[in-house]
């Protein structure tokens, strides 16, 4: 694709590349905000950037519009594709970049422009007779969207503040060819019969509540679930040397002013007052591990210190960013800190990548890593920055990793490298992260003595696996649409009698799961067989036992598979031995 850069000059881009991707996409949303501007002149736009398989543009229409409008604003879209117009960069002044929004009455734009510097010079498009402010890149003409779907509506505060005016967002994506859309669609449809907050409900796994938006409550089943991943968790970490510790939830504002979290994470944190001093709920637990490393002295022979914490922690995000499980208010973070000299730094992430890896293969997850470097707000000195970078970099090509570099986006105390999962539709989630910090040894003014007598700094990994382990389990519900492996569905064995006859045989055969250390229900209702074997099947259990007269009289069971129908009959012995061991497979 041909491609108009920042500087105007032309360049090449490959719609297979996230960038060229970008590219295409942010041109799609001035598509739209032209077609919106040929159908609703008096419309005021806001901003349209690309997104994750996608772009929206924040419109402040002068009466209410309804995805029912959604067939005429893209007939229009068709038209200016069709019409190739070419997309023109040009630059003005602050002033006369002022002036010229104020002749369109686009008071938005006005306010960007208000924002930047007096001598910035600022950049345009011109496609046509449309014109916005944007720095770019775009597509040379419109020509190329050969795609285009407007998928959903929302609404949008300007700047994402609840203070200013409601705007509406329309949502929407854009290929080069109509396979792909269709291919793409086709995708959602399916994520749609996958969606956690529909099957978590059915399943009986968790529930939100209006008296605590944001904060999940988690029903037995899902209890099972969320215990059984925490047990695999604690398990690995054993073998691994990790330590498990368990940090207070509250903690004063001081602790906060010292980690740096209170000038760079205020705005994300809650608040409360205690004995007339200023306490903030975590909403990391990394300042709680420093405090345990300091609680006493540390040589080098403790090196590297390995600590584990599944810590709840709180951040506060915007009501219209809630969703479901993957955006929630509070989580259980599987954090991880390790403390080591520089000489450990590779050996210590390589021996975490390995640790991932084995966890994201166990539930069948292709994975891509990032490595994300320096960020605008970062604390620390270029020395420090430069070294943990390379220690990162050092450890990705050591163990032949492929990785790509995500400039800008590492955290303010350090760069990290993210582990992108792919699930069984294609969608990728950022879970595992593992992150290099010398900033907060320093700043705790943790300390080791050396082998030389010597007092020395730590340095210090941040690490999670699972990420959030609620997040995650939102996450394994869609990508097994909730028919979870037997090891980890919270129902592994559904005993059904088909009448009260055979209760008593359906005892023996429950206490022999349950001896053999499967989690099993019996359904004891007054209903057909045919209705409980259904009722078993939207539960999503991986095996049904059917018992009847002939299964009680040859001390039999009738086997069928969630996945693979009717088994037939097995021995009741031979059945627990097999499911069993699928069980601690």
């Amino acid at each position: 694709m041909e491609v108009i850069m920042k500087n105007g000059m032309q360049g090449e881009l490959n719609f297979e590349e996230k960038e060229g991707a970008a590219v295409f996409r942010h041109t799609t949303s001035h598509i739209l905000a032209q077609a919106v501007k040929r159908l609703y002149p008096d419309a005021k736009l806001a901003i349209g950037p690309a997104i994750d398989d996608g772009f929206y543009y924040d419109f402040d229409f002068s009466s209410p519009i309804s995805s029912d409008d959604f067939a005429a604003i893209e007939k229009e879209m068709k038209k200016i594709v069709k019409e190739r117009l070419k997309l023109e960069r040009f630059t003005l002044p602050r002033e006369e970049a002022l002036a010229l929004m104020k002749e369109k009455k686009e008071d938005y734009k006005v306010a960007l422009i208000e924002d930047l510097p007096e001598d910035a010079v600022i950049s345009f498009y011109r496609q046509g007779d449309f014109v916005d402010l944007c720095a770019g890149p775009h597509l040379a003409n419109t020509g190329y969207v050969k795609a285009i779907k407007l998928t959903s509506l929302a609404g949008a505060y300007w700047r994402g503040n609840e203070k200013n005016k409601m705007l509406t967002r329309i949502y929407g994506t854009s290929f080069p060819d109509k396979e792909q859309l269709a291919a793409y669609l086709e995708r959602m449809e399916e994520a749609k019969k996958r969606d956690h907050r529909k099957l978590g409900k059915e399943l009986g796994l968790f529930t939100l509540m209006e008296e605590g938006p944001g904060f999940p409550f988690f029903l037995p089943k899902g209890m099972i679930l969320k215990n059984t991943l925490v047990d695999y968790w604690r398990k690995l970490h054993e073998r691994e040397g990790y330590q498990e510790i368990s940090t207070p939830i509250l903690l004063n504002r001081k602790l906060w002013e010292t980690s740096g979290h209170w000038d760079h994470y205020r705005e994300n944190m809650y608040t409360t007052t205690i004995d007339e001093e200023e306490f903030a709920v975590k909403p990391m637990n990394c300042p709680g591990g420093m405090l345990v490393y300091k609680s006493q002295p540390r040589s080098y022979r403790d090196l590297p210190l390995r600590m584990g914490e599944l810590g709840l922690v709180h951040r506060h995000e915007k009501s219209g960013q809630l969703h479901g499980l993957m955006r929630v208010r509070c989580f259980t973070q599987d954090d991880a800190h390790i403390f080591m000299t520089e000489e450990q730094i590779t050996d210590e992430i390589k021996g975490v990548m390995r640790l991932i890896n084995e966890v994201y293969g166990k539930f069948g997850f292709p994975y891509h890593v990032e490595l994300s470097t320096r960020p605008e707000n970062s604390i620390g000195s270029d020395e420090d920055w430069e070294l943990a970078t390379e220690g990162l970099r050092r450890a990705l090509e050591e163990t032949g990793m492929d990785y790509v570099v995500n400039e800008g986006d590492g955290a303010f105390y350090g760069p990290k490298i993210d582990f992108h999962l792919e699930d069984s539709i294609g969608r990728t989630w950022q879970c595992g992260t593992i992150q290099l910090d010398f900033q907060l040894p320093m700043r705790f003014e943790a300390e080791y003595m050396g082998a030389d007598g010597e007092k020395h700094r730590p340095i210090m990994i941040h690490r999670v696996v699972f990420g959030s382990i609620e997040r995650f389990i939102g996450i394994l519900i869609e990508h097994y649409a909730g028919k979870f492996p037997v090891w980890l569905a919270p129902v592994q064995v559904k005993v059904l009698p088909i009448s009260e006859k055979f209760f008593e045989y359906s005892g023996k055969v429950m206490a022999a799961l349950k001896a053999a250390g499967l989690r099993c229900e019996m359904d004891n209702r007054d209903e057909k067989i045919g209705y409980k074997i259904r009722s078993a099947q939207m539960e999503k259990v991986p095996y049904m036992l059917i018992v009847g007269q002939k299964e009680e009289e040859s001390g039999t069971v009738s086997v069928r598979s969630r996945d693979d129908g009717d088994l037939g009959s097995q021995d009741l012995d031979v059945f627990v031995q097999k499911a069993a061991a699928e069980a601690k497979e």
